[in-house]
């Protein structure tokens, strides 16, 4: 099966293999070994996360040079068509391209992350191109991590363009923001009334917007927009980097102002590489990503812990009926699992 998008099977129809033949077959390009190891980084058997973490760390071997471009805007606005021409303009101009995607509310519809692969027709069975959805998971922040594991995964196969698509749900703007390089806001003409419903978190954020569907009657509203982002964008504090946010009129319907939005992405790895934040960033995401990793894996094991968690959800009930302050059951539950560990009665726990 050579669609990577659909490769959930192999681990079934599989035996696991030793980490060098995912490594090997990762650095050597190979599309469906890439799918089997970015499905063993979404699975939660601890065998499986133990190779799963033994191929992320043997297979940097220095920093990538790739550009990762962070895409978010509420549902509708057209992001999958959007990629389609983008990528396409991307690929056609020497580059390897992979497109991934955080949505958290995946494990709910279990539907497809990235929509109509219709609109994604360009891209869809490219040879330099590879379409995966990011795993669903219980937290957002563990949906993170491996789709952060996943772009690691993608640079390490060659790919030097990352477009990392955010469904605009909850917080998952943010992490995005905290993984990519360059992260664009992308709004519909007519913005006016859509600018009351953006968080001001996600324009401060942005290093771009995107007037998207902007073409046949929606010219003048989006010529509007453009102008109302304009405004917008002054009253926040000047980035710290210096770099000025953009706002663009784009249409993928006419395939018009993608070629843009890339050599503002040019324009800005150029500027941030001489002046050095394009380093200081990835260091501090770096720093970031191992404090998250820090607190999820201690969440993993507070919560897969049997007997902590028979505590745990007794407690849950005690606050519920007011029985006990919250910090008092926490302080409990915290005093119990640490006493598990100074016992070392670990079952279940690692």
């Amino acid at each position: 099966m050579k669609d990577p998008i659909n490769n959930k099977y192999h681990l079934k129809r599989k035996f696991i293999q030793p980490a060098s033949y995912y490594i090997d077959g990762i650095r050597e390009g190979d599309n469906n070994i890439l799918g089997q190891t970015i499905t063993l980084i979404e699975s939660e058997q601890p065998k499986h996360k133990e190779i799963a973490t033994q191929i992320i760390s043997e297979i940097i071997e220095k920093p990538s040079q790739s550009f990762r471009l962070g895409i978010t805007g509420s549902p509708g606005v057209g992001k999958s068509s959007f990629i389609n021409i983008f990528g396409k303009g991307v690929v056609d101009k020497g580059h390897r391209v992979a497109v991934l995607a955080v949505d958290p509310s995946s494990q709910h519809s279990h539907g497809s992350i990235l929509g109509d692969k219709t609109r994604m027709e360009g891209l869809v069975g490219h040879p330099e191109v590879f379409i995966r959805p990011s795993p669903a998971g219980d937290t957002l922040g563990g949906v993170a991590r491996k789709t952060r594991e996943c772009i690691l995964l993608c640079e390490a196969a060659g790919y030097d363009v990352i477009l990392i698509e955010t469904v605009g749900v909850g917080q998952s703007e943010i992490a995005v923001h905290s993984m990519v390089d360059f992260f664009v806001l992308m709004i519909l003409p007519g913005a006016g009334d859509e600018l009351q419903g953006i968080k001001r978190g996600v324009m401060e954020m942005a290093d771009g917007i995107i007037i998207h569907k902007s073409d046949g009657s929606n010219i003048d509203l989006a010529k509007i927009a453009e102008k109302q982002c304009k405004n917008a964008l002054h009253l926040f504090p000047a980035k710290e980097n210096g770099w000025i946010p953009f706002t663009h009129q784009v249409s993928s319907l006419d395939e018009r102002g993608h070629n843009e939005i890339y050599q503002y992405c040019m324009t800005y790895k150029k500027e941030m590489t001489s002046n050095g934040y394009w380093y200081q960033r990835r260091t501090d995401q770096n720093v970031f990503w191992f404090e998250e990793t820090i607190q999820q894996r201690f969440q993993e094991l507070l919560y897969t812990d049997t007997s902590v968690k028979a505590l745990f959800d007794q407690l849950k009930k005690e606050v519920s009926t007011h029985q006990i302050t919250p910090t008092s059951a926490a302080e409990k539950v915290m005093a119990h699992f640490l006493e598990r560990l100074r016992n070392k009665n670990l079952d279940g726990l690692l």
